[in-house]
């Protein structure tokens, strides 16, 4: 097993968005962030995937993460037709503050089966807590996806190294 990088995009100056696409077939892709910092105080990276290039806002998304906390016990979360899919913990605007991911995606060049990702992440979150989320999404929307978008739910991405791989 391998990777072949399809779309890379490294940020050095706030953006709102960071969008991948290349995905065009039935592969399965993975999508590595590292360093992800904001430009706003305690927020978190949330996902969209894009359909044509452009991300689907729909209230279509459902997610269930176990997380994994250094101070206290694990706990759940879960969502039911959001117009998102929430990656990682908050996190802040502090220059020890970092999110980071990897996230494997399912099924999104299929136009007959909804499109899912499973993601792991490492967060240092803004109340200098360590945290880990294991778990996934799923676009409850029959058709093919291109790519995902990452942003932030308020605010921008400061920083970070958003690449798309094909698994081969």
């Amino acid at each position: 097993m391998g990777l072949v990088q399809v779309a890379t995009n490294t940020v050095t100056s706030a953006v709102a968005s960071v969008t991948l696409t290349g995905i065009d077939s039935d592969d399965v892709y993975m999508v590595s962030a590292v360093g992800i910092e904001t430009a706003t105080d305690n927020v978190y990276c949330k996902a969209r995937v894009t359909k044509s290039g452009s991300a689907d806002t729909t209230s279509n998304y459902d997610l269930a993460y176990k997380l994994l906390r250094a101070d206290t016990t694990f706990s759940n979360n879960s969502q039911t037709n959001g117009t998102d899919a929430f990656i990682t913990n908050n996190l802040g605007t502090s220059t020890s503050e970092f999110g980071n991911f990897i996230m494997y995606l399912y099924n999104f060049n299929s136009s007959s089966e909804y499109s899912f990702a499973t993601v792991e992440t490492t967060d240092l979150r803004y109340d200098v807590k360590l945290m880990g989320r294991q778990g996934g999404f799923v676009h409850t929307v029959a058709s093919a996806s291109d790519g995902i978008q990452l942003l932030m739910n308020t605010g921008n991405i400061a920083s970070g190294t958003f690449t798309l791989y094909k698994v081969v």
